[in-house]
Formats: structure tokens, C-alpha cells, sequence
């Protein structure tokens, strides 16, 4: 008898199982069963299973009843004979019977039939709620929803005949949104294809539906976030008739569900089934219905792309798209600004915008005319910041000051970088023009270069107008950022940790667009560089060959030039002597580029060059005396004089040097250090070794971050004195303020565990032993300000801000575990 099987309403989308939960049912049912399909024919279990499907149509009698080896005649008589022989009724697909149908099955189940009904979830007849409210009465509901990743796994497996991956169950759940038959036919379809399965299957549904509730869902295949205006325009249809197509593709389970988009893999079933003419006429569909509704141009110009369209109003959606990308996408917008032109835009219309698009990537940039004067305006913009990344730092100042707003503030950091500090301050003033609300980085900016006569009070501001322009990225082609000027600044100031910090957040933001990102990649590795790491320099060096303005040439270089000097590589010093020369012989320098032209400087006199970048040195001395010779430049300049004087051995000069120095009175550190060691290095090429004051001198350099410079100049010490004891401790010293050397070979770091030097290892093992620095050291036999340096440059290499993280970082590093 069929008591035992509760009557339920079993609501389910196709494709979410419905049949498969009758076929569950009518397993477990305890008497005959029949079933009833959408086109009101049924079959049975029982007494009349030999006699195969019938309809109302069916055989009979003469008596016009059924015999007991017969069928029914009609539905009346089966559901009559149903109830009395206890027979389960099946009913699949309910919402699509007849309503005369629907209600004798609702009469027949309040007289007692035992029926389980199937159906989606949409009730558009009141036939079916009757039905669907008797049966509901006498048993339950059940809601057939997505099945997750463990029922897709059995799926996968029961359709396969092999377990699948987590990565494959879960790819399956994704592209299916958890449709049962969806995911089936996924899960036999070849990789990387439609499943051929599933395009049969959505054709099929597609094919009951009308008209425009198949071209809402060629829209929505498309995966589009548009609002139901745009959406109803694009198929074709009054707004108000969405929501019932809506109803119906959630019902043939063409959506995910819970939601109003299409199922992924029907989606791409769905484009799939469409000629090439069809899908762009759907995409022009789309882009009209979008630019109609004025919507965001951006969608619409990828519309009609995608629809391959080349009209006057596509013109003006690809040049809004290079317009509104041109900074966040500098290479998508020179592409918008090519179909622009394709569809007949005026070139001098988007003159301006191609212009910065093409700066940003470090392209050439046509020589054109602007169509308007805003476009002129940007035009020169584009003009002076080009030129500042070509390092033609003097003539970018030029053409942006005589620009109009914000040219003039924008020429500022050139300005003082050439000398021209009056200009400046009139290039600062002429600002006020650019409102300081929306342009406040560029306000910071020039109020940075305006102070960077002195690189430590310059510093905060640097990163002030970092910190701005990352917030509220301003509309123009930046000639250099502040990121990158204030990275130079810091490391005058003998910050290289802050220097590394604007650099790393540059790259980080993106700030400047891909231009820029050489020159800060460059940069980083060049303050790396110097403080003793050179990994990221030998890392730049190995880069594959690109194009780089002069700016960033003149980096390059001094990277190549720098690693060749520190490990005593004259054939690679020579190579890139060879590059650098084309760039100095242009005689453009600035205060941004005096510490890479150190590199230079000592090259040329290493190969006995160093009148080929005397008239650079001049030039800069004239940029520092129109600063009016402010004591931090003066003592770099001084620097990088005394450092050519060592290198060809020149004792007079570095006497000379070494005197104009000490008549500095500077008050950064690095500045101190630098004309202390100043007058110990000229004193020792002349045979006059004070070993205390050298090794004072030297250590003093190694705490203004200067660690190569200060081992040299123990080194060049260590080889002139007379005592054989103290040559032997200052030969130590040098060995300790020596970072890891770089082959000579081939660039290769002779590395050791977390980038540390040997003797950073010995003195590392021994901070884990608890000793204190005086401790280390005289077991080391080095001073404690040496050790002293050795953990502040163990906890820079190791990224440790606090004592707890310095501790761990050295037991991951060295191979200690024991707990703190």
C-alpha cells in the first residue's frame, strides 16, 4: 500500500534532479507505482506494467472499462483504479499539465490518492496551486537547491566512474553554481571546450521560450553588471516584462541561483551556439542600450569593440575609454585612442590624452597640435615631463614654467635641481593658481624640493608629498615623483632605510605609471647598493635589455659601474664606462643624479678618464653655488672630488678636498662622517696613518651607511702604515665593514644564509648567546661600535622592527630553535 510513501511537492529548476528524486521515491515505495508526464500520458508498475505507457486514449472493453489486464481509459478511471489498488502517483514536470489535468489530479488527491508531485519553482496557474496546496496539506515539501562540493563530487564520480581533484571538483562547482545536471555534463566534456552536452541541453531549453526571454538571456550570458533598463532595452523588451522572463530562465535553470546572472558554463553554452554576427549584434545591442541610458562608458566602449563597431558614437566611446585609463591603463588607452581614430575621431582631438598615455610608457610622443586650448595645456605638460625623463632636468624646468598652471609648480624640484632657486620660489608662487584642494601632492611637492637644500629638513616634507599624491594621484604626467626624489634626498641625508621604504611603497601604488617604475626599481636597487647590499643591483643588471630614457640610463650605469669597482672588475668597469659616456657627454646633471655620478667620477679615474667628467663636476659645483652653496651639497660635491683623488692616488688633491671640507660646517651625519674621514683618507695617501682616528673615522661612515667607503678607507690606511700591528687591526676592520662581495666573474653574491656576511654570522650566533656588544667584541677582536653596526645592518637585511622579531628572525635564519 502506498501509505508507507508521504506525499510530497518536490520544487526544483531543471536540471536540479527532480526526476532523479521521483526515480529515489519510486524505488523506496512500498505498492504499484505510476507516473504521470507533461504530456498526460502515464505508465505503471503493478497490474498493467506489461502494457507499457498509455494516455486517455488508451485501450478498453466493449464495456468501455478496463479489464484487469488493461489500462485505464481515460484519467478519471486510472486515478480511480490508482486509489483503490493503493497505487503511488508520480507526477513529473506538474507545471507543464493541462489545468483540466491539474485538477482532477488535485480532486483525486483530496479523495485520497497518494501522489508525489514535481515541479519548478514558478506557480502560474491556479490549477497548479490547488494542486500543489492538496498535496502540500497531506505531506511535505522538499526544495531540490545546488549541490555543494561534496554532492558534485559524488556527481563526478557516479557520471565518470572515477573520483575527481579538489581543484577539479571545485572548478566544476564554480562553472555549474552547484545545477546538477549542469555539472554532469561539464564533468564528460572535453578540457578547455563548451561541453558539447550542455549546448544540446540549453538549446533545448531555449527553444520552449519565447522570443524575448531568449534574448535577455543572450544578454545576460554575456555577464554584464547593467541595470534592468539597460537589460531590457538591450533584448528588446518593455522593462515591465522582465521580471516573467526572469522567472522563466531561473526555472530552466539557466541562472545561479538565489541570483538575477547567468550560470557560467551556460553562459559560455549559450555565446558558444551564436554565429560570430550574432554575438557582436548582441554586444551593439548592448553598447546602444548602455550609451542610450547613459551608463558607464567604459562598458559600452567594450561593447562595441566586442561588436567591432566604427561609428561616430563609437568614436566617442573609445576616446572617453583612453580618457578615463590613460593613467590607470596607459597601454589599454593608447589602444581606445587607436580605435577612436579607426572610427573616424579627429587625431587632434585625442592628441592630448595619447600623449600622456604614451609617457606613462616611456613611448615616444608624436609631435602633434592639440584640437583646444586645455589640450594644448596638457600638451606641454606632457613636453617638460618627457623631458625630465629624458634627464634633461634644465629643459623640463624651462618648458613648465612657461606653461600654464600647474606647469609652474610642477617645474619646481628641476628648477632647484639646476640651481635656480629664485625660479623656483616664483614657480612656487605662481601654484596658488592650482586649486590646493585636488592637487595637494603637487603643492607638497614643490614645497619639498624648495627646502631640499637641506636634505634632513627636505625629508619629512618628501614623504609628506609622497603620502599626498598616493592618496589623490594628480591628473598629469609627473616629470619625477616625489617617491624618487625624496629616495635621493634620504640618502644624502644618510636615511637609506626611509629611501628604501618611499621606493618599495612607489612600486607598491604604481605611482607614476610604468616609466616610473624603472626609475624606482633602479633607484632601489642603487640605495641597496650603497648601503652594502647588492643583490638587487646584480638582479637589474641581469634584466632583460629595454629601452630606458636618459634619466634611467644613467642609473643603469651606475649600477653596472658600481658593482665593477666593488669587486675590482676593470673589464666591467670599462663596459660601463663605454655606456655612460654618450649620456654625460650631453653635459645635463642635476642634483638628483650627483650620487650615481660618484660611480662615474671614480670610474674615470680608475681608467684614467677623469677629465672626461670634469666639466660634469663643474657643472654641478655651478647648480650647488646657485643654491648658495648650502653645506650638505658642498660636502657631497667635496665627496665625490676627494673620492677621484684617492682613486688616481692624487695626495695633493685630496689634501685640497680634504681642506675645503673642513672649512664646511654641516649638520647632517652623513655630512660629518664624510669630512672627518675626508681629512684621515688625505692624511694616509701621504704616509700619515692616525690608526685610532682612521678606524674612529671609518666606523663613523659605517654608521652613516656608507660601509664600502669606510672599509676602503681602512683599507688604504691599513696598507700605508708603518706598524705592522695596527696594519693588522685595520685590515680587520676593513674585512668587517666589508659587505659580501660579488664575483668578479660572473656577479654572483658569495651569499650566506639571510644574505649575512660571514663575519655577520659570527656576530649573529653570538647575539643568540646572549653576549653584550663589548662581549662579542672581544671575543671577535673588533671594537663595540663595529659590533654595534653589525647588528643594525643584521636587523635592515633580516626586515626586524622590534627586538622579539630580530631574535626570531636570526633562529629561522641561523638554524637555532629554541624558544625564547
Amino acid at each position: 500500500m502506498a501509505e508507507s510513501v508521504t506525499p510530497a511537492v518536490v520544487i526544483g529548476v531543471d536540471g536540479a534532479g527532480r526526476s532523479h528524486r521521483l526515480d529515489e521515491i519510486a524505488a523506496a515505495a512500498g505498492a504499484p507505482v505510476i507516473r504521470l508526464g507533461a504530456t498526460g500520458r502515464w505508465s505503471a508498475t503493478g497490474p498493467w506494467s506489461a502494457a507499457g505507457p498509455w494516455s486517455a486514449a488508451g485501450r478498453s472493453d466493449t464495456a468501455g472499462r478496463s479489464s484487469a489486464a488493461d489500462p485505464p481509459t481515460d484519467l478519471a478511471a486510472m486515478l480511480d483504479a490508482a486509489l483503490a489498488a493503493g497505487s503511488l502517483v508520480l507526477v513529473d514536470d506538474a507545471h507543464r499539465l493541462d489545468g483540466p489535468v491539474l485538477s482532477a489530479l488535485a480532486e483525486a488527491v483530496r479523495r485520497g490518492v497518494t501522489a508525489v508531485i514535481a515541479r519548478v519553482p514558478t506557480v502560474d496557474s491556479r490549477e497548479l496551486a490547488e494542486l500543489d496546496e492538496a498535496v502540500a496539506a497531506r505531506g511535505v515539501v522538499e526544495l531540490l537547491g545546488p549541490l555543494d562540493a561534496d554532492g558534485i563530487a559524488g556527481l563526478v564520480t557516479r557520471t565518470t566512474g572515477r573520483p575527481a581533484p579538489a581543484e577539479t571538483v571545485a572548478a566544476i562547482l564554480d562553472a555549474s553554481a552547484g545545477i546538477a545536471a549542469v555539472a554532469a555534463a561539464i564533468a564528460v566534456a572535453p578540457p578547455g571546450t563548451p561541453s558539447p552536452a550542455l549546448v544540446a541541453r540549453v538549446q533545448r531549453r531555449l527553444s520552449i521560450l519565447d522570443p524575448g526571454t531568449v534574448a535577455i538571456a543572450r544578454v545576460l550570458a554575456l555577464r554584464l553588471d547593467v541595470t534592468d533598463d539597460v537589460l531590457a532595452t538591450a533584448a528588446g523588451l518593455p522593462v515591465d516584462r522582465l521580471p516573467a522572463a526572469m522567472r522563466a530562465l531561473r526555472d530552466g535553470g539557466l541562472l545561479v541561483p538565489g541570483g538575477e546572472r547567468m550560470i557560467p558554463a551556460v553562459a559560455e553554452a549559450i555565446l558558444a551556439d551564436l554565429a560570430p554576427a550574432q554575438r557582436r549584434r548582441v554586444h551593439d545591442a548592448v553598447a546602444t542600450a548602455l550609451l542610450t541610458g547613459g551608463a558607464d562608458l567604459m562598458l559600452a566602449a567594450t561593447q562595441l569593440r566586442a561588436a567591432r563597431v566604427w561609428t561616430p558614437t563609437a568614436a566617442q566611446a573609445y576616446r572617453a575609454a583612453g580618457e578615463r585609463t590613460r593613467f590607470t591603463d596607459p597601454a589599454g588607452a593608447v589602444e581606445w585612442f587607436d580605435d577612436a581614430v579607426n572610427a573616424g575621431a579627429d587625431p587632434a582631438a585625442l592628441a592630448a590624452g595619447r600623449a600622456e598615455a604614451a609617457a606613462l610608457l616611456g613611448l615616444p610622443v608624436d609631435a602633434v597640435t592639440a584640437a583646444d586650448p586645455a589640450g594644448a595645456v596638457r600638451l606641454a605638460l606632457v613636453d617638460g615631463a618627457v623631458a625630465a625623463h629624458q634627464g634633461r632636468a634644465g629643459r623640463a624646468a624651462q618648458l613648465l614654467l612657461a606653461a600654464d598652471p600647474p606647469g609652474p609648480v610642477l617645474a619646481v624640484p628641476a628648477l632647484m635641481a639646476t640651481g635656480r632657486a629664485a625660479d623656483a620660489r616664483t614657480g612656487a608662487d605662481a601654484g596658488s593658481a592650482v586649486s590646493p584642494a585636488t592637487n595637494a601632492g603637487l603643492h607638497r611637492l614643490a614645497e619639498a624640493a624648495l627646502a631640499m637644500a637641506d636634505p634632513v629638513a627636505a625629508l619629512p616634507l618628501f614623504i609628506e608629498a609622497a603620502e599626498a599624491i598616493e592618496a589623490a594621484p594628480p591628473p598629469f604626467v609627473l616629470p619625477d615623483t616625489p617617491h624618487a626624489a625624496g629616495a635621493v634626498i634620504a640618502v644624502t641625508a644618510g636615511d637609506a632605510g626611509t629611501a628604501e621604504g618611499l621606493l618599495t611603497r612607489a612600486l607598491a601604488a604604481q605611482t607614476g605609471g610604468p616609466v616610473a617604475a624603472d626609475r624606482h626599481r633602479l633607484l632601489l636597487a642603487w640605495v641597496r647598493m650603497r648601503v652594502g647590499r647588492y643583490d638587487t643591483a646584480v638582479d637589474e643588471l641581469r634584466r632583460p635589455g629595454r629601452a630606458l630614457p636618459g634619466r634611467e640610463r644613467l642609473l643603469l650605469a651606475a649600477l653596472a659601474a658600481g658593482i665593477a669597482r666593488r669587486c675590482g672588475d676593470i673589464a666591467r668597469l670599462r663596459e660601463a664606462w663605454a655606456a655612460v659616456e654618450p649620456v654625460l657627454a650631453r653635459g645635463v646633471v642635476d642634483l638628483f643624479s650627483v650620487e650615481p655620478i660618484e660611480e662615474f667620477a671614480v670610474a674615470a679615474a680608475r681608467l684614467r678618464q677623469h677629465r672626461r667628467v670634469e666639466r660634469v663636476l663643474d657643472a654641478i659645483e655651478e647648480t650647488v653655488t646657485g643654491l648658495g652653496s648650502p653645506a650638505a651639497w658642498t660636502v657631497t660635491l667635496g665627496w665625490i672630488r676627494l673620492q677621484v683623488a684617492v682613486a688616481g692616488e692624487d695626495a695633493p688633491a685630496a689634501v685640497a678636498v680634504a681642506a675645503q671640507l673642513a672649512q664646511t660646517n654641516p649638520t647632517g651625519v652623513r655630512q660629518r662622517a664624510q669630512c672627518t674621514a675626508a681629512g684621515c683618507w688625505a692624511r694616509a695617501l701621504g704616509g700619515e696613518v692616525d690608526a685610532g682616528a682612521v678606524t674612529a673615522a671609518a666606523e663613523e661612515l659605517a654608521a652613516a651607511e656608507l660601509p664600502w667607503e669606510a672599509s676602503r678607507l681602512a683599507g688604504h690606511a691599513a696598507i700605508r702604515t708603518t706598524d705592522a700591528s695596527h696594519a693588522r687591526r685595520l685590515l680587520e676592520l676593513a674585512r668587517d665593514l666589508s659587505e659580501a662581495e660579488v664575483s668578479p666573474v660572473d656577479g654572483r653574491l658569495d651569499g650566506q644564509p639571510g644574505g649575512l656576511s660571514q663575519r655577520e654570522i659570527d656576530v649573529a650566533r653570538l647575539v643568540l648567546a646572549g653576549g653584550t656588544y663589548r662581549e662579542i667584541g672581544a671575543r671577535l677582536f673588533i671594537s663595540p661600535k663595529t659590533v654595534e653596526h653589525h647588528v643594525a645592518r643584521i636587523r635592515t637585511k633580516l626586515g626586524a622592527t622590534s627586538r622579539a622579531e630580530f631574535v626570531a628572525a636570526l633562529r629561522a635564519v641561523l638554524g637555532d630553535d629554541r624558544q625564547s
